[in-house]
């Protein structure tokens, strides 16, 4: 694929944010939507989570983490997303230098607004492919932990907030793993 078809257009990007809020609002009114995601989930990572609360979420928390950094890796142009960054920090660093010379920094400045809008459209990419799916997840998390009482890991964090949490911690190590800018 081209760099052209890998950097895409916000316009998906957005479409598929705007679906996943619509799905997501109509959670609980519209069967069609809840319950066959019940019927697959329920048997599969809702058993998991059963058997053990905490390592059963880590278990789906390593593997979304998986998934997104392989939609990451092969769903962006890695190669020009690298050459963007080494650009932006060499911009940063002449900035820095130049923080006495306001009309230069200015014209820096110019410069890095449209390099971090194509670095940030190229790195969206993903979303066009896991947007839906993970709010799905995430709303059958909630069902989940509502009907289990909203139980709290490790005594104090709810689920979303152990899901953060470690999804950062593995994100991270995966990305260093799987060499994804």
């Amino acid at each position: 694929m081209d760099n052209s078809g890998k950097e895409g257009s916000m316009w998906w990007i957005f479409i598929i944010m705007l679906l996943s809020l619509i799905i997501a609002s109509l959670w609980q009114n519209v069967s069609w939507i809840k319950e066959p995601i019940h019927f697959v989930l329920d048997p599969t990572i809702g058993r998991l989570i059963e058997w053990n609360m905490t390592w059963g979420m880590l278990i789906v928390v390593l593997i979304f983490s998986i998934i997104t950094t392989l939609a990451q890796k092969y769903g962006t142009d890695q190669e020009q997303i690298k050459e963007l960054k080494k650009q932006q920090k060499e911009m940063n660093k002449q900035m820095r230098e130049l923080r006495n010379e306001p009309e230069k920094m200015l014209e820096i400045q110019k410069e890095i607004a449209p390099l971090s809008l194509r670095l940030m459209k190229l790195s969206m990419r993903p979303v066009i492919y896991t947007g839906i799916p993970f709010i799905l997840f995430f709303r059958w998390f909630m069902d989940i932990f509502t009907v289990m009482g909203n139980p709290k890991f490790f005594g104090f964090l709810s689920w979303f907030w152990f899901y953060l949490i470690f999804v950062i911690i593995f994100s991270s190590v995966i990305r260093k793993v799987f060499k994804v800018e």
